[in-house]
């Protein structure tokens, strides 16, 4: 059997393209030789210091809740756990669109744990900040290999760590592995830094 290549990918489960880049994630690995690892990063933490839209600051303050949650799960689960209950949260705020009724955000985030075949306790850790320092570590680990001017998602192999890709949709099949190859090239490539373009169109979810 071919040892797969382990692939760090780090979330914030409010983050519509980190979502579908997770996604195509998935696909990759039933293409190529790679295993995915998820670890948690915070939009909140990320914009801390910058300035954004009041309407901007007030949503992603409400999504350090199910970042803590993510985070507590983290610390007591493998990675195969986290990216099982990754799934489960991006199902509902994203597919389903949960992610516009904050209101019944605890609710939400306790459906994507059972699902999870996890505790719903866990959701307790929303309004805790006793997992805020193992957060913070997470979130460090991934941002500091790309540096504070991008944001999530954060993808590592090995030495080589990049942004993105930002994609919509997420390509399906052996189109997923082809992507995979080229992201994996120009980011290998010592001295390359960018490669963009004005986005054109919403997350697409199918």
């Amino acid at each position: 059997m071919t040892e797969r290549t382990p692939v760090d990918l780090w979330f914030d489960p409010f983050c519509p393209f980190a979502w579908m880049t997770s996604r195509w994630l998935l696909e990759v690995e039933k293409v190529r030789s790679i295993e995915p690892r998820w670890h948690i990063m915070s939009l909140n933490i990320l914009n801390e210091e910058k300035d954004v839209p009041d309407s901007y600051r007030e949503m992603i303050a409400k999504a350090i809740g199910p970042v803590r949650v993510v985070a507590a799960v983290q610390g007591k689960y493998d990675s195969e756990t986290v990216g099982r209950l990754y799934t489960e949260l991006g199902v509902r705020f994203h597919n389903q669109g949960m992610i516009k009724r904050l209101g019944r955000l605890r609710e939400t985030v306790e459906e994507a744990l059972e699902a999870a075949g996890l505790d719903r306790t866990f959701a307790d850790a929303m309004e805790s900040e006793e997992y805020d320092e193992a957060l913070r570590a997470s979130h460090d680990d991934g941002i500091n290999r790309v540096g504070q001017e991008v944001g999530t998602p954060v993808i590592a192999v090995g030495d080589v760590a990049f942004f993105g890709p930002v994609i919509s949709p997420a390509p399906k099949g052996e189109e997923a592995g082809k992507l995979w190859d080229g992201v994996q090239a120009v980011a290998s490539f010592d001295g390359f830094f960018e490669l963009k373009r004005s986005r054109t169109r919403p997350p697409i979810f199918d």
